[in-house]
């Protein structure tokens, strides 16, 4: 059918060119037109309002064609004289369109509706790389408006899956994973799992989780969780079942405790003894292991025989007594009775009359003696005797009284005195006050503890509450006397008598710096009440803080290795922070490790532990575990500390689960933790059989500052941690205690074989110089080393010179451990021109802030994402937004963007996880939002020091990524 329009005189026919363009007819009709009789014209006409441009209020949508289904493609526009679709750059035919019309109610525009039909053909027959595609066009008098494209795909779903999930048999609450991936389909195949036919909703069981990838990851197996499983994939055209795989969860047998042994089998003699125990704790099911070992056990006994008692011979008779008898007796002794044998029968005693007539005459001599009084001597005695005793308890309760009446007014009225003048001088009387000391606290720090003196104790530094004008009165004495060392959970409570509130201080706070907390407390007359306590301090070189917000940021503590990445998004839009770092000192927290275990990292704390975080963020710990073996010899484990104090463990590196809240990064010097939760952190480890462990420990040689002034000379051998913190806080105490260090730091592997590490001074030139050592060697002790109990460990050796006038020093100190390895040093030096090794450690603090503030400056006439100017060791304590991380924000996105969906080939985030050497365990970045946004957040801590695109690049372009790479090379710095 084709169509036709009429065109009359004074129409014009150009609007009409496209309808011929489609196979329309136009004649213009001229019929009784005479144009030289034409009447004129006037020069203009009335002209009508201007019509908009059309605008689309149903734009056609991309649609996929199932089996031989053609599918229809919609379109609506207003206001719009024409509309008509444009397939892969080709009109379509007028024919084809089905057009419907409409006028707008409100506006009262014309609204035009068209539809054509799109079949398996057409798309078949389109031959290229880009897709069949259609577009609509709408005409109105001010111009035309197009549509979006839709895209008109076949749909289809292979048979076969790409991989089928394997039957497993796993123990109890072991951690399991099905993997699935679905066959190959237009449009991408849903994954649903069926456990027993039945469909999996992880919402409903938070024991099943289906990643990104489409995998199924059972948490913690269960009995009830032995079942068929199978991955049942679908799209618009089919569904496809995998194969069904059985997974069983079987329990090993486990013995129960073991009953009481029996008694012996044999009432006399040898026997034996008998106990069992049954495998039932747990009783193996599924096909579990049976318990190992022997149900019962068996040992040799004996039971003694009993034997009967029997009397010995009669003893003689006694004297003959008053009432005319003697007596004589006998004991169950020949033998006596044991091991249950009877008793003796029969008497023991036996009397008989022993006066032969004469007791009559004996009676009457007794009744003379009975009726005589007693002496008046025994009298006089008796109650002498009674009137002493009671004196002597009156006096008693009199001093008891007196006792309780002077403790009961120095309760009152009296101060407590300082215990120590009580330990070691005579007592003060009850109102006696001792002067008030401005400075509780020593000039300089204590010094380490010297494990070459026998007789001696270190200890730390002493604090008291300090307390205003307005507080009450009370006193908390202070000793350094080890009779009064405070309990370990002592708590001290500071009342305030107006407000009746307390404060509870834990010993192991009370024991920081005097550093001073304030807390306020509103009281009843609502004006505030100032609460003083210690807390832990923040010392500049151990800490580090900055406001950070939703855009990120890094700390890091200067010259320790220690640092902090927090990502864009880690905190919500809006909202501001002030997050810190913190490095605990050795002397004033617990130990993380215990048993045979040993620090290999510092205790790290930074929050706010109550912040909820978006994503995770990176926590860097520097550690002294030597790991450049080819089966790694240490079991580490990363532990957290509770409020209360103590240390829990986080997780165990190579036994990491899906309840495992952070994930550990390990490389040679130090090791990135991600973690979604704020708090204090710990590394230790302990041997991992057969091989013994070793720790990279550093050795420092100290001595005095010169010039020399006196005959006495010392050198201090420091055995401290092959971390950047432990040596800055050696530097810092020889700083304070006027040391030098003479050479550079030596390393030593420190095996865990339990031998001693073994100190000796050697090649003293004896005409000039003299040991004060009587021993050959020092030695510290292994377990002093390996449990970092004690830090900073050191040995001193006391010389003394002949004159002042000696100044030149050669010797040589060896210290290795018994049958390890060992370092010597080789001194050379003039004791009066000792000026010390430089290193930047040991830069003056004024050189750093001069530094930093130029560092600064550099900073901030950078342009953004540029690199940052090289500052050697020392870093910027905080940086905040983009200046924080190498990766501008524009090429993250694009790379999450390109790497998070997962890939038929595998060639997704899992692939750059391998190629950055990230894939110890990657169900933990499996169960984040965007697993390569996190792998990069990891990629961006590791390097920190280089901040190299280069290896990221390399590392997508192995992956074939090179629509990324375009991206990095225009919009980076690669």
């Amino acid at each position: 059918m084709m169509l036709s329009v009429r065109m009359r005189r004074g129409q014009a026919c150009a609007p009409i060119l496209f309808l011929l363009l489609i196979g329309g007819n136009v004649v213009c009709d001229t019929e009784g037109s005479d144009y030289s009789d034409a009447e004129v014209l006037p020069d203009s006409y009335p002209s009508a309002p201007a019509e908009p441009l059309p605008e689309f209020l149903l734009e056609p949508e991309d649609a996929f064609i199932v089996k031989n289904r053609p599918v229809q493609l919609r379109c609506r526009a207003s206001p719009a004289t024409q509309i008509y679709f444009k397939c892969n750059g080709e009109w379509v035919n007028q024919n084809d369109h089905v057009t419907r019309e409409s006028l707008d109610q409100v506006t009262g525009l014309v609204v035009r509706e068209v539809d054509i039909s799109v079949s398996r053909t057409q798309v078949e027959e389109l031959f290229g790389l880009e897709d069949y595609w259609c577009q609509c066009v709408a005409w109105s008098s001010a111009g035309t408006t197009k549509s979006n494209r839709a895209y008109v795909r076949i749909a289809y779903l292979r048979k076969n899956f790409e991989q089928e999930p394997l039957g497993r048999e796993v123990r109890l609450e072991q951690e399991v994973l099905l993997q699935c991936r679905p066959p190959e389909g237009m449009p991408a195949a849903e994954v649903d799992w069926l456990k027993n036919e039945d469909v999996i909703v992880p919402s409903q069981d938070s024991n099943f989780m289906i990643t990104i990838d489409n995998n199924l990851i059972i948490k913690q197996a269960r009995l009830s969780d032995t079942a068929n499983y199978t991955c049942l994939a679908r799209n618009v055209v089919a569904k496809r079942r995998s194969s069904t795989a059985t997974l069983i969860v079987y329990v090993s047998g486990g013995w129960s405790s073991w009953t009481e042994w029996s008694e012996c089998n044999t009432k006399c003699g040898r026997g034996w003894q008998r106990r069992t125990r049954s495998c039932t704790n747990p009783a193996p099911l599924n096909g579990g292991a049976f318990c190992e070992g022997p149900p019962f056990q068996r040992v040799t006994c004996t039971t003694l025989c009993p034997v009967d008692g029997g009397w010995t011979e009669w003893a003689k008779w006694s004297a003959c007594s008053t009432d005319c008898t003697h007596w004589r007796s006998r004991e169950c002794l020949a033998p006596p009775p044991r091991n249950g044998g009877k008793h003796c029968s029969g008497s023991m005693m036996e009397n008989k009359n022993c006066t032969e007539g004469l007791c009559s005459r004996n009676k009457k001599v007794s009744i003379e003696h009975a009726s005589h009084p007693p002496a008046p001597e025994m009298g006089v005695a008796f109650y002498a005797g009674i009137v002493g005793a009671l004196l002597l308890c009156v006096i008693l309760v009199l001093c008891v009284g007196v006792l309780a009446y002077r403790r009961g007014c120095a309760h009152l009225h009296g101060d407590i005195t300082d215990s120590s003048s009580a330990l070691t001088a005579a007592f003060h009387p009850g109102n006696y006050k001792p002067p008030r000391q401005d400075n509780l606290h020593p000039q300089h720090p204590s010094a380490p503890p010297d494990l070459t003196v026998t007789a001696g104790a270190f200890r730390g530094p002493l604090f008291s509450l300090q307390q205003s004008v307005n507080e009450c009165h009370h006193k908390i004495p202070m000793t350094t006397s080890p009779l009064l060392d405070p309990l370990p959970n002592l708590k001290i409570k500071v009342y305030n008598s107006s407000t009746l509130s307390s404060l509870e201080i834990p010993a192991d706070v009370c024991s920081a710096d005097g550093e001073i907390l304030s807390l306020k407390s509103v009281g009843t007359g609502g004006r505030e009440r100032q609460f003083h306590s210690h807390t832990l301090s923040r010392d500049p070189g151990l800490s580090t803080s900055a406001t950070l917000g939703h855009l990120g940021g890094r700390l890091t503590i200067p010259n320790t290795g220690v640092s902090l990445l927090v990502p864009p998004g880690t905190i919500p839009q809006g909202k501001f922070y002030e997050m810190y770092l913190i490095i605990s000192k050795w002397d004033k927290t617990t130990l993380p490790s215990e048993g045979s275990q040993t620090v290999l990292s510092p205790a790290v704390s930074c929050g706010p532990s109550a912040l909820l975080l978006n994503r995770p963020v990176v926590l860097t710990l520097p550690h002294c575990a030597q790991l450049d073996t080819p089966t790694l010899d240490w079991t580490l484990t990363l532990k957290t500390q509770t409020h209360q104090g103590a240390w829990e463990e986080v997780l165990t590196v190579g036994e990491e689960s899906l309840s495992s809240p952070c994930y550990l990064q390990l490389e040679e010097e130090c090791c990135h933790v991600l973690m979604e939760q704020l708090g204090t952190y710990g590394l230790v480890g302990q041997s991992c059989p057969p091989q013994p462990a070793c720790k990279r420990l550093q050795l420092a040689l100290f001595a005095p500052k010169a010039p020399c002034l006196s005959l006495d000379y010392s050198l201090r051998v420091y055995c401290i941690h092959d971390t950047p913190h432990a040596l800055k806080e050696v530097l810092d105490l020889e700083r304070s205690l006027g040391g030098v260090l003479l050479e550079d730091p030596k390393p030593l592997l420190f095996k865990d074989s339990y031998h001693n590490l073994r100190l000796s001074i050697h090649d003293i030139p004896h005409t000039y110089w003299r040991s004060k050592l009587l021993a050959k060697y020092q030695e510290i002790p292994f377990y002093h080393i390996w449990s970092g109990s004690q830090r900073p460990l050191h040995c001193t050796f006391s010389l003394e010179r002949s004159s002042l006038v000696v100044s030149q020093l050669s010797c040589k100190i060896c210290v290795r451990q018994v049958e390890g390895e060992g370092q010597i040093f080789q001194l050379h030096t003039d004791i009066q021109e000792v000026t010390g090794r430089w290193s930047p450690q040991t830069v003056p603090q004024p050189f750093f802030h001069h530094f930093f503030f130029l560092l600064l400056d550099s900073i901030q006439t950078l342009p953004p994402h540029s690199p940052l100017p090289s500052a050697g060791p020392c870093l910027p304590s905080s940086q905040v937004g983009p200046y924080a991380f190498r990766l501008p924000c524009s090429i993250r996105q694009k790379i999450c963007a390109s790497l998070d969906a997962p890939s038929a080939r595998g060639c997704d985030w899992r692939l750059l996880a391998c190629s950055l050497g990230f894939d110890r365990y990657l169900n933990y970045f499996a169960t984040k939002p965007s697993p390569t946004g996190v792998l990069l957040d990891l990629w961006e801590a590791c390097h920190q020091g280089d901040a190299d695109l280069v290896s990221l690049a390399t590392a997508l372009e192995e992956m074939g990524k090179s629509e990324v790479l375009v991206v990095m090379t225009t919009d980076g710095d690669c």
